[in-house]
């Protein structure tokens, strides 16, 4: 095969002929005191950068420049070539040629360099005939040797569970990938830097705990050696956070991850990040206006708009002001207005005319939220703030005034599904305790020490704990959210998959 013909890609020969292949110029390279693997690398600038100094730089002025990054895509032209350079960025062509670089630096790079080897190289920018900015190369130094193809140039990874499991080819392959998680770092830095403009302190409750509350789902377990006892990986923050309201933090928040050993679908994840914060002498009113105002300043600083486009479904606008549905309202107007004044066996055929699973020992309440999560929640896609649930759902939340049987809560849902709840929280330590006694009542599925009552956090609200108001947000649904991915796996960089045999 010509040097002009060289392609990017072996494609026809086995991926363990191409890594014995590399690993013979790897040896070559060291063989000839070369380094396969470099060293730091002053001076380097984005591949980006160097194209906008290129850009702002007056007519005719040479502008130097240092890059590294990948090898993509090699392309040979007799005594000159084509490289594209990728880095966390962008890409960047590089010119070399081989009255430039030498003989021999031109033979390296054309002989002993393979796609997907890391480099650095240096040179001046300027404009190819073709209106490409390029790297006019001086130098190059090779700073990692690629023992292994790449994914095929065009299609890149498209097996769903080997991008998971590979992400750090999928990242390669996928410029779109990297910029959900690009995405993902700058929603989790403006929800910060908007919390702390707002006054609230960034909390760290412990991960491991002695008991698993603040949430019913079921925990990880593993054994302390150290204290020689059984603790739990967290499955809520809550807890730990109202003690800090108690000790007289005021506004405090937590981004951090929950674990619950649950199923997984596109939604769910065992292992998921959550912002929990808590404002003392505030409400679910004061709490519903903060998470509003929150995700729109998030959006706009992020994506620069409040409406964002579906391939799929309804566009979402996030205009303000948000819907607000009473719980109640929303099941009677799928319902009828008699719902709720129904005998239960009437109920629970009207439920299964829904085509849902009602057994017979589900309540009332039950089989009202069952048609709730599974018919009226889904249809909810432009932001709607559902309030005033049932008090039974709601253990940690103070009751409505006006109505002991529910409570003073939101739930967010955009997209058809939950985003964020907020309550007015609930301080009075003697009802915090019925609460949780009710709570435990026919949870015989669970292991015991998992039913047990958290004394320790009674005896902190009997210290007195102000009145509240707090909120979590699942910061991975909000990420799917804002960039549209279709799973929840799309936006966490390594999600939990079932081992290889």
């Amino acid at each position: 095969m010509s040097e002009e013909q060289l392609p990017d890609h072996t494609d026809a020969m086995p991926t363990d002929d191409m890594r014995e292949q590399r690993l013979r110029k790897m040896k070559k390279i060291a063989d000839a005191g070369g380094r396969p693997y470099g060293r730091r690398v002053d001076g380097i600038i984005p591949c980006l950068e160097a194209k906008q100094r290129f850009a702002d730089a007056p007519a005719e002025t040479e502008v130097a420049a240092r890059i590294a990054g990948r090898i993509i895509a090699r392309r040979v032209m007799g005594k000159s070539m084509f490289a594209n350079i990728q880095d966390q960025d962008g890409q960047m062509q590089l010119y070399i040629q081989k009255n430039v670089i030498g003989d021999e630096a031109y033979e390296f790079f054309f002989k002993d360099l393979d796609i997907g080897d890391i480099i650095t190289a240096a040179g001046t920018v300027f404009v190819t005939r073709t209106g490409e900015v390029s790297l006019r190369t001086t130098s190059f130094e090779l700073l990692a040797k690629s023992l292994r193809p790449l994914p095929e140039k065009w299609h890149g990874l498209t097996d769903m569970e080997q991008r998971y499991r590979q992400r750090y080819l999928d990242l390669i392959s996928n410029q779109d990938v990297r910029k959900t998680f690009q995405q993902r770092s700058r929603i989790i830095q403006e929800i910060r830097n908007y919390l702390d403009s707002k006054g609230f302190m960034e909390v760290e409750t412990p991960m491991m705990q002695p008991l698993a509350g603040g949430a019913a789902a079921r925990p990880f377990k593993t054994h302390y050696n150290a204290l020689n006892c059984t603790m739990y990986l967290r499955i809520a923050t809550e807890l730990y956070l109202k003690r800090l309201l108690v000790g007289g933090f005021e506004k405090i928040y937590e981004i951090g991850r929950n674990f619950r050993n649950e199923g997984m679908d596109r939604r769910h994840n065992p292992e998921f990040t959550v912002l929990e914060l808590y404002e003392a002498y505030s409400d679910c009113c004061g709490v519903m206006a903060l998470i509003e105002d929150l995700i729109c300043t998030v959006a706009q600083n992020v994506f620069g708009t409040l409406q964002f486009k579906r391939e799929e479904g309804e566009d979402l606008d996030f205009t303000r002001p948000w819907r607000v549905a009473p719980y109640h309202e929303l099941i009677t107007d799928r319902m009828g207005s008699d719902w709720f004044d129904l005998d239960l066996d009437t109920m629970r055929t009207k439920a299964r005319a829904l085509n849902l699973n009602i057994p017979e020992t589900m309540s009332a309440l039950d089989v009202t939220h069952e048609i709730y999560d599974k018919t009226i929640e889904p249809t909810l896609i432009q932001p709607t703030f559902v309030t005033r649930l049932p008090a039974h759902l709601v253990p940690l939340a103070k009751r409505c005034e006006d109505n002991h049987d529910l409570v003073d809560v939101y739930e967010l849902v955009i997209n058809g599904q939950e985003i964020s709840p907020g309550y007015s929280e609930l301080n009075d330590p003697i009802e915090q305790r019925s609460r949780f006694d009710s709570q435990l009542i026919g949870r015989d599925d669970l292991e015991g020490e998992v039913n047990r009552i958290d004394e320790d956090f009674l005896t902190a609200l009997e210290h007195g704990m102000p009145p509240t108001g707090g909120l979590g947000m699942g910061i991975d649904r909000l990420v799917m959210l804002l960039t549209g991915a279709p799973s929840i796996r799309d936006v966490i960089l390594f999600p939990q998959m079932r081992p290889q045999k």
